[in-house]
């Protein structure tokens, strides 16, 4: 899909305030209520918007604990990535979950209440996947920035 300058104000106004009413967003991108609402629902279907979401205060919802997690494995183990991947995704607790390049294959986000359900996630799940061959934790002591996987999109405005 091509998307021109009104849409990318449209997806620029969206990212920041998903809750905006569609005659706010009009009247934020200098469009008629309806002629937004198109671009809208176009923008969804071409899958550019792929969902709308209340971003929540881990902190104040009792999690305590994020730990950022690289985990290498055994790539000499039959469907090693499949396998990890089905057990990653048997846990809330890995927020995030990127391949990467370097020492690891795996970084994981992992947020816990606190550091003893993040020892026992550590201990009595993460590790017992099948081909986990070594795990190195870090703990986040204070983020100092979360755009919570927006995009840069400030020239969009």
């Amino acid at each position: 899909m091509q998307i021109d300058a009104i849409d990318q104000r449209i997806l620029y106004r969206l990212q920041e305030n998903g809750h905006l009413s569609n005659q706010d967003l009009a009247e934020q991108v200098a469009l008629s209520p309806s002629a937004c609402l198109r671009r809208v629902r176009a923008l969804e279907g071409s899958g550019l918007i792929r969902h709308y979401r209340a971003v929540l205060d881990a902190e104040k919802l009792g999690f305590e604990l994020e730990a950022i997690v690289h985990v290498s494995l055994d790539q000499s183990r039959p469907g090693w990535h499949e396998e990890f991947l089905a057990g990653i995704a048997l846990h809330d607790e890995i927020t995030e979950a990127s391949i990467v390049t370097g020492a690891s294959n795996y970084i994981l986000t992992v947020c816990t209440r606190n550091l003893k359900a993040f020892s026992q996630f550590v201990e009595d799940k993460l590790s017992k996947i099948p081909g986990v061959r070594n795990l190195s934790s870090h703990i986040v002591m204070r983020k100092v920035k979360d755009r919570g996987g927006m995009l840069p999109l400030a020239s969009w405005r």
